[in-house]
């Protein structure tokens, strides 16, 4: 007897509307509105105060603003996505998801569509933020561009967050994964500082991380940067969103094998 596979658009779209409730259900009301409202300005107004304080002016705390606004985008891409692995196995589903017919690239992408729309929204509160109270000046015919900015920043943040869930499948927990490259990425993205003020292995670092890429087209997009020099920009994070994916599919086709190997599929 023949299994029966679902397409691809249905496990998509079911995964997508589905992962809030079940893999996502700690994403309740309460904590997207301290995510997207909340977290965003905090961690903006502290390396705000840190660049003050440090002595810098104006342009320095406009600097920093605008990084930490765009690096919030790491909770929900990082964390909201790399979390399905540990609420799978809390709810020991995991297992029988791995055991169906369903592929698993719809079956992956259809849990990132909720975290791409909840990172956009995160972006733009935060720049909603440096605008408003921190007076970042936006460059005249910069919202197309900045916009394009934030929703490929989002794809490729949370294709980054899918590649490290994948790489949960084998570990206890997720949770310390994604605090390091929460962190990491303060350090390395060029969020606080030029990347040129790091030692170079560092800098090659902090290129291969998407969150470099999407911080450096949005900071170019409110300076009104001509279309040659964002292009470039825009070019490096769709192929740092896209190597994430493929990635994260080989990895969790690895990972998979490794978690059945080793028993971590059911050990959190």
């Amino acid at each position: 007897m023949e299994s029966h596979r679902p397409g691809f658009l249905r496990t998509l779209w079911g995964n997508a509307l589905f992962s809030p409730k079940t893999t996502l259900g700690f994403m309740r009301v309460d904590f997207v509105v301290g995510e997207v409202f909340i977290l965003s300005l905090t961690q903006m107004v502290f390396f705000a105060f840190v660049a003050t304080l440090a002595g810098g002016g104006p342009s320095s705390v406009a600097y920093v603003v605008v990084g930490n606004a765009v690096s919030s985008v790491t909770y929900a891409s990082i964390f909201s996505v790399c979390q399905t692995t540990d609420s799978e196995k809390q709810q020991g589903t995991l297992e029988p998801l791995l055991a169906t017919p369903a592929g698993r690239l719809p079956l992956y992408l259809g849990r990132g569509l909720i975290p791409i729309l909840l990172s956009l929204a995160t972006v733009a509160v935060g720049l909603g933020y440096a605008v408003g109270l921190y007076h970042v000046p936006v460059a005249a015919g910069a919202l197309g561009p900045l916009a394009l900015s934030v929703v490929l920043t989002a794809f490729a943040m949370v294709g980054f967050g899918l590649l490290l869930g994948a790489i949960a499948l084998f570990l206890r927990t997720s949770i310390i994964l994604g605090n390091i490259f929460l962190f990491l990425g303060l350090v390395v993205s060029g969020v606080n500082f030029p990347l040129s003020n790091l030692p170079v292995p560092l800098q090659w670092v902090g290129y291969a991380f998407p969150l470099t890429w999407g911080v450096a087209s949005v900071r170019a997009t409110l300076d009104g940067a001509a279309f040659s020099q964002v292009l470039p920009l825009w070019g490096y994070l769709v192929i740092s969103g896209v190597a994430s994916y493929g990635l994260a599919m080989l990895s969790l086709r690895l990972f998979e094998r490794l978690a059945y190997r080793t028993g971590s599929l059911v050990r959190f």
